[in-house]
């Protein structure tokens, strides 16, 4: 009887600290508070979405890739009450310079898209304090020399995207001495692109064949005097006709006999 009653003890006792550790997680994962709870509420309502990085992980990645074209300021309202958001996609929106004052407060943002957008150098003054971003997307906007600066602070940085903007290498180079840790990509131009390696090469064995075919112009060259050489020959055929000729060769061998009667 001691023997089951002991089990039974330590089973509930097992059961017990099971309880009490789910109950110990729960209570260490932050719970959100109505305003945050309404402001995802709202986001999801408009055909965004806001969903947290991981099962033990609330920090938010809240994108509006799905809005459907109907994209207006009104959207990023409720990110105001979101404390905890670290990545925000909103490529391809038609952003402006004014939606960007929604953002300014995001200061826990490590990840923003902003590809494709309407922004210029104005709106950029807005992103200065979020100085803990790692990751900033401005692919195809208006962006130029002169806005880079409101990014120096961004001692965080690390990837920069500049394709198709009007950033010029040179504001890049400038930006980079400040921000030395960050890769800046200005894309490919493609009105400057080189040509392939392959190209290249094809383009090296035609010069080179080129400059082999230029030796066999001089050796027909060294071939030409070789027709002079002919017409020298030719005197020689003339030659030929100072020759005496067989009838006249007769006419000598008759003479001959003439000396011997003579003699």
């Amino acid at each position: 009887m001691k023997k089951p009653l002991l089990m039974a003890v330590f089973a509930a006792a097992i059961v017990g600290l099971v309880a009490a550790q789910e109950k110990g997680e729960k209570s260490d994962k932050p719970q959100r508070s109505d305003a945050e709870k309404k402001a995802i509420a709202k986001i999801q309502q408009l055909g965004g979405l806001a969903m947290e990085l991981a099962q033990n992980d609330t920090h938010l990645d809240v994108s509006f890739m799905q809005a459907d074209g109907k994209f207006t300021d009104d959207y990023l309202t409720p990110l105001k009450d979101l404390k905890d958001i670290v990545h925000l996609n909103l490529r391809g929106q038609p952003v402006t310079d004014a939606s960007l004052t929604h953002i300014k407060g995001l200061t826990t943002l490590t990840r923003l898209h902003l590809e494709k957008t309407k922004i210029t150098d104005k709106g950029l003054e807005d992103l200065k304090g979020l100085t803990n971003l790692e990751y900033l997307n401005l692919y195809g906007t208006a962006i130029t020399d002169a806005g880079l600066s409101a990014l120096k602070d961004m001692k965080k940085l690390k990837n920069l995207y500049l394709w198709q903007t009007k950033v010029t290498p040179a504001g890049a180079a400038a930006l980079k001495k400040i921000l030395a840790q960050c890769d800046i990509n200005l894309g490919i131009d493609e009105s400057k692109v080189e040509p392939k390696k392959d190209d290249k090469k094809k383009d090296e064995a035609k010069k080179d064949e080129k400059k082999k075919d230029e030796p066999k112009k001089d050796e027909k060259k060294k071939d030409e005097p070789k027709k002079d050489e002919k017409k020298k020959d030719e005197p020689k055929k003339d030659a030929k006709k100072d020759e005496p000729k067989k009838d006249e060769k007769k006419d000598e061998k008759k003479d001959e006999p003439k000396k011997e009667e003579k003699k």
